[in-house]
């Protein structure tokens, strides 16, 4: 560890150090199954054990980015357990949530695709661990592998349906039908645990990015909903107890 703590204090870019860490963290754990991420999922079998050797394995802790908004690309990151929001920034002092993810989804593709920065930022939204793959790899994965390629361009393709109906809900759809929205898509993306409750804690303030609303117009609205019996919150957790109560509210939107 003295090499390491020598390599730090002569560091430039905090980037380095951080990563550094986690790679000799991961190294004492087990690595990913090559199975569950989006890469391991569509690639052809031979072309595993090739992964296992380039990817790097990578844990983030709660609130912590894995890029930001405006970093130089270096490669993406396939999720493989935990949570995670991708978001820019909106206006001054805000921030737009554009989706949240789970185990098995990609993450900076945006950036690789579309030139030599992220232009999002993703933040860990529980402790993670995610599957980090160089711009050099993926490159000679695409060029390796015609079926995984015809894939990723499918991807993309949903991706763009995703981010048009995103534009046209945060357009036209009313607070409160955007707000019952981003509660059923919590719970769609995360799931529930035994007490129905939605297995990923989010804060108010995190609903609001994703309706493209205001702290205080969530709280009042959720409260509302808690009356109504139609939810019941616990901290930061939300119960969903009508569903059917919120998909009304979305459906009379479209």
């Amino acid at each position: 560890m003295f090499y390491v703590h020598l390599y730090l204090i002569f560091c430039k870019e905090w980037w380095h150090w951080q990563y550094l860490y986690r790679i000799i963290d991961c190294m004492k754990n087990e690595q990913c199954d090559l199975s569950t991420c989006f890469l391991c999922r569509h690639c052809i079998a031979e072309w595993k054990e090739v992964i296992a050797i380039k990817k790097i394995t990578l844990r983030f802790k709660k609130g912590e980015k894995l890029f930001a908004e405006g970093e130089k690309v270096k490669g993406i990151y396939l999720l493989y357990t935990g949570a995670v929001k991708v978001h820019k920034q909106w206006v001054e002092g805000k921030e737009l949530i554009i989706r949240f993810t789970r185990p098995g989804d990609i993450l900076g593709h945006r950036g690789w695709a579309a030139g030599d920065v992220y232009p999002v930022s993703a933040t860990a939204l529980e402790d993670s661990k995610a599957c980090f793959v160089p711009n050099s790899f993926l490159e000679s994965t695409l060029k390796a592998d015609q079926a995984f390629t015809h894939t990723l361009m499918q991807f993309y393709a949903a991706e763009l349906q995703k981010a048009e109906l995103r534009m046209r809900n945060l357009a036209l759809m009313e607070v409160k039908e955007r707000v019952a929205d981003a509660l059923l898509e919590l719970q769609g993306c995360y799931g529930t645990v035994k007490n129905k409750y939605i297995r990923v804690p989010v804060t108010r303030q995190d609903i609001a990015a994703y309706a493209g609303t205001t702290y205080e117009t969530v709280f009042k609205f959720l409260k509302t909903l808690v009356h109504a019996k139609i939810i019941q919150v616990s901290g930061k957790s939300i119960c969903i107890n009508k569903p059917e109560k919120l998909q009304e509210l979305v459906k009379n939107a479209k």
